[in-house]
C-alpha cells in the first residue's frame, strides 16, 4: 500500500469521534504500531485534528475531511474532469452539487495542485441537455434513493406504449443516452428503460428492497452474461 493510501486509510479509521488504539489501527491497515505513531505524528503535523497518546489512543474531531496531501496531480485531474461530466450531463441537482463540490476542492488545495486543477484539459460540453430531462434524472436518482415506486408510461423503439409499475434501481450513462435500470413489476424481471423515453411518472408508495431484486443482484446477472459495465 502506497503511504498516501495508508494516510487516507488511516484518516477514515479515525473518523467518527471514537477512541481507537494504535493497535487496533495497526491491525486494520496490516502494518506495525510503530508505523502507526509515525503515520499519526505525520498527520498531526500536517494539520488533521487528531489526539490521543501511545498506550491510550487516538481520536479524530467530528466533521474532519480528507487534508490536501491525499491527492496526487492525476486525482485532482480525475476529480476535475469528474465533476464536468457530471455538471455537464448529470441532473439539475446534480450539476449543482458537482460545481459546488469542485469549488470546494480547489479551495483546499496548495497552491501547485490548484493551479493544476485550474488547467485540467479535460472540458464536457451538452448542448443536448434539456432541463426537461435534467429534472427527470433528478426524480429518478431521488426515487432510486427513496425506495419509491413509480408508475411510468413508456414508449420502446418503436415507438409501441406501455404503462410499467417499476422499483428504480440506478441509473447508467452510455456517452449520450441515460437508462433507469429497475425491476419492472409487469415483467417480474429487470429492465432497462431510456429515459428519454420515458413519459409521465407517478409514486406509487415505497417498496422494501429484496436480495434478488437488487441493484446488485442486476449486476451479478450482467456479469453471468458477460459485459455488465463495474458500478
Amino acid at each position: 500500500m502506497r503511504r498516501a493510501d495508508r494516510l487516507f486509510a488511516l484518516v477514515q479509521q479515525l473518523r467518527g469521534g471514537r477512541l481507537v488504539t494504535a493497535a487496533r489501527l495497526a491491525e486494520a491497515l496490516e502494518v506495525s504500531p510503530r508505523t502507526i505513531y509515525r503515520d499519526i505524528a505525520d498527520l498531526q503535523a500536517s494539520g488533521v485534528p487528531i489526539e490521543g497518546e501511545a498506550g491510550v489512543g487516538y481520536v479524530m474531531a467530528a466533521g474532519y475531511d480528507l487534508p490536501p496531501l491525499m491527492f496526487t496531480r492525476d486525482e485532482v485531474a480525475a476529480l476535475v474532469a469528474g465533476v464536468r461530466l457530471v455538471r455537464a450531463f448529470g441532473g439539475a441537482a446534480l450539476a449543482r452539487g458537482a460545481e459546488e463540490a469542485l469549488v470546494k476542492i480547489e479551495a483546499v488545495l496548495p497552491g501547485p495542485l490548484r493551479d493544476a486543477a485550474a488547467q485540467v484539459p479535460i472540458h464536457a460540453l451538452a448542448w443536448e441537455m434539456p432541463d426537461a430531462l435534467r429534472a427527470r434524472l433528478d426524480a429518478l436518482e431521488a426515487a432510486a434513493a427513496g425506495r419509491t415506486r413509480l408508475e411510468i408510461t413508456y414508449a420502446d423503439a418503436g415507438g409501441v406504449p406501455s404503462t410499467r409499475p417499476v422499483r428504480p434501481l440506478g441509473l447508467w450513462f452510455w456517452g449520450r443516452v441515460w437508462t433507469l435500470i429497475a425491476w419492472c413489476e409487469l415483467r417480474e424481471d429487470f429492465r432497462m428503460f431510456r429515459v428519454d423515453r420515458i413519459g409521465t411518472m407517478t409514486e406509487a408508495g415505497r417498496f422494501r428492497p429484496e436480495r434478488d431484486k437488487s441493484l446488485a443482484a442486476f449486476y451479478r446477472r450482467q456479469e453471468a452474461l458477460g459485459y455488465a459495465p463495474r458500478p
